[in-house]
């Protein structure tokens, strides 16, 4: 009867995992804070300027986020994430064109931030094999090569890659957090105790 309550390998790992996330994802969302004071500061920028959506990203924001299975958050982690990482190394590569090695603090910070998002989805993708469903392939994810920017546009299409990634970062510990409580189902469907 015992071992009916003791809970299963499967379930052990999903919580270790999540928890390990929930720390890379927490070292992420602060990284990315002070990437994004660098950034403004570098790039000659006003911190409150209001920048559009950047195409390519999906918005951290979900309207029916509780009634999201545990999959369909990963999966939507995953893609975000795929997509940051090609948004951050096009930035990274521009800033290179435009600054060589006359900021390189700039350059340590983006690839630093590059390096978590890396990171970061390759264990989103440990989790997904784990709950039984492999991650997408990653041919053709990621947003196509941007139009050509002028070099103003380049910082404030940087800039709102960075702070959606900051949103995207309190997003994925609130869905890891999710994944990780106890229940039936955990990982597959929606808790009904969700209070959203």
């Amino acid at each position: 009867m015992a071992a009916a309550d003791t809970p299963s390998a499967t379930t052990l790992r999903r919580r270790d995992l999540c928890s390990r996330g929930i720390r890379l994802a927490r070292k992420m969302r602060s990284d990315v804070a002070d990437l994004l004071d660098i950034y403004v500061e570098r790039q000659g920028l006003d911190a409150s300027i209001s920048v559009a959506a950047v195409e390519g990203v999906p918005a951290a924001a979900a309207e029916h986020w509780s009634e999201q299975t545990g999959t369909q958050r990963l999966l939507d982690n995953l893609a975000a994430y795929r997509a940051f990482r090609t948004l951050l190394a096009q930035m990274l590569e521009e800033q290179r064109e435009q600054l060589g090695d006359a900021d390189a603090a700039l350059g340590r910070a983006l690839a630093a931030v590059l390096l978590q998002v890396s990171a970061f989805a390759y264990h989103l993708e440990e989790l997904l094999e784990l709950e039984s469903r492999g991650p997408p392939g990653d041919e053709g994810d990621g947003p196509p090569a941007p139009p050509r920017l002028s070099l103003f546009e380049q910082k404030l299409r940087g800039l709102g890659v960075l702070r959606e990634l900051a949103q995207w970062a309190v997003r994925s510990v609130r869905d890891l957090r999710q994944l990780a409580r106890p229940g039936p189902g955990a990982g597959s469907a929606p808790g009904l105790a969700e209070g959203q």
